[in-house]
Formats: structure tokens, C-alpha cells, sequence
């Protein structure tokens, strides 16, 4: 990444690198989660798929476009963003996707764990930038109630008629597809 030269007005050079440190992770969960995103679109099969199938493009475009506001919310910042692929996979704290050709249902409730990971981690960030850069912060409250509308439109799929989701209480990907059929 390289030390930070220069950073916007009123933010300190530290303060700036905690920045797009953080942001460097954002914007590695956003590449993974738009390519996620498409990989499904690519692999849903069954009575469900054309729903299934063109509900994900808007999300893969909105996805595409937070990559680019996060990448260059750190060139702003005096960072250089490193959107490589070996980037990605050396510096992801999180496993591949792990669902292939398979029902689109199943999909959905590996889906919803993904989302859940993506949220919560920028959540997490979100508090992380409250005494630090209230701009980012903004940046990300965004993308995550963008994030937080995609994630109900999957789960309307799995919620039973009292509200549950019929993937409750699944820690992998594998476990929800396997409850969600």
C-alpha cells in the first residue's frame, strides 16, 4: 500500500492510513462479494431461476459501483488501492464461496450468510470510523443499507409463514443451502 503522502483536509496522516487500511478490506469484501454475486447468477438452476437469476444483476451492478467508490475513496485519501485478484486472496479473512451448479433456493441461503459477513463487517468498520473520518463513515453507512436491502430481498425466499428463515442456525454455506431445499 505505501505510506500516505498526502491526505484531505483535516485528516491527520495516521488517522488517513487507519483509513484506508480499513477500506483496502472493504474493498476486497466487495470484490469477492460482486463475483460471488455473479457466480450465482451463472449456477442457479431450477423453478426458481429466472426469478432468482435476474434479481442478482442489479445487486452484482450496485456491488460493482460500491468497488469503485471505496477504491477511490482511498485514492483520495492519498492511498493506492489494490484491487489485484492475489491481493484478494492473500489478504481475505473469509473462505471461497463454496456452492456450485445447484437450485437456486439452495443458493439463496448460502447467500444469506454471505451477506451477513459483508454487513457485519461493515458495520463494524462503520463504528471504527465515528472519531476518525465521518465522510467514509457516510460512504459506508450507505453501502451497507444498500447491502442490508439486498440481503432481505434473498431472505423473502427462505422466511417460513412465522417469520423464521428456514436456515436459521446454519454456520456454513453447505449447512444453508441444505436447509434452505
Amino acid at each position: 500500500m505505501g505510506t500516505i503522502r498526502y491526505t484531505v483536509p483535516g485528516l491527520e496522516h495516521g488517522d488517513a492510513e487507519q483509513v484506508v487500511a480499513l477500506l483496502q478490506n472493504r474493498l476486497h469484501a466487495l470484490n469477492d462479494l460482486q463475483l460471488t454475486l455473479k457466480h450465482v447468477h451463472w449456477n442457479v438452476i431450477g423453478p426458481n431461476f429466472i426469478a432468482v437469476h435476474e434479481m442478482l444483476d442489479p445487486q452484482v451492478e450496485a456491488v460493482r459501483g460500491f468497488v469503485d467508490d471505496v477504491a477511490e475513496r482511498i485514492a483520495t485519501l492519498g492511498g493506492s488501492p489494490d484491487g489485484t485478484p492475489g491481493a484478494l486472496v492473500r489478504e481475505r479473512t473469509w473462505d471461497d464461496y463454496s456452492i456450485g451448479r445447484d437450485h437456486a433456493i439452495a443458493h439463496l441461503g448460502a447467500l444469506d450468510l454471505v451477506y451477513t459477513g459483508v454487513i457485519g463487517d461493515h458495520r463494524s468498520q462503520i463504528e471504527k470510523l465515528e472519531t476518525l473520518d465521518p465522510v467514509t463513515q457516510d460512504m459506508l453507512i450507505a453501502q451497507a443499507g444498500a447491502l442490508e436491502q439486498y440481503q432481505w430481498f434473498v431472505r423473502a425466499h427462505l422466511e417460513n409463514s412465522d417469520g423464521s428463515l428456514n436456515t436459521a442456525g446454519n454456520a456454513t454455506e453447505a449447512g444453508a443451502a441444505n436447509a434452505a431445499r
